[in-house]
């Protein structure tokens, strides 16, 4: 059964921040299943299953998330290879995004907590492009943690739906 992880930081504050991008997703694929979310003190992160995947948003904040995606990996005794992470990405553009396996973090704090607490990179990532012409304008650890314009926000819900349907 594998797992779906969502990288974002936890708390209403952080909702519709760039950074919270995965949330948003496995929030669309939640509810397109029907799932509903339960706290899980084992792993520290929020959990949603059904007989087919569980979808896990690690509570720990951004930089830690390895620790919550390796203690669930470690509680249903799965491999990486059974991971699929979902996140932001600074080097995809808005409105766009990426598959890839076993590449390296390209500097994302949230991706390289996950490898190093599962000492590989040897997992599935869907990388959510947040890139727009206001990066190069303001340091990129700001840049993430802003709360995403309307029209951005149209975009990436457009953009979650279409992974939704591909997902389904």
């Amino acid at each position: 059964m594998p797992i779906i992880a969502g990288l974002g930081n936890p708390g209403q504050q952080h909702e519709t921040t760039r950074h919270n991008v995965g949330f948003m997703a496995l929030d669309a694929l939640a509810e397109e299943f029907g799932l509903k979310w339960a706290n899980s003190k084992k792993f520290k992160a929020a959990v949603a299953k059904n007989a087919d995947f569980i979808l896990l948003k690690p509570q720990t904040f951004m930089n830690d998330s390895g620790q919550a995606i390796a203690a669930a990996l470690a509680y249903y005794k799965l491999q990486p290879e059974n991971l699929t992470v979902i996140h932001d990405d600074l080097d995809i553009p808005l409105g766009k995004y990426k598959f890839s396996v076993a590449s390296r973090s390209a500097g994302h704090k949230g991706v390289q907590s996950i490898i190093d607490r599962l000492n590989t990179k040897n997992f599935k990532r869907l990388r959510i492009g947040i890139k727009t012409p206001t990066l190069e304008k303001i340091p990129a650890d700001k840049f993430v943690l802003q709360k995403f314009g309307v029209s951005e926000l149209k975009a990436i819900k457009k953009l979650i739906t279409q992974i939704k349907r591909e997902l389904a």
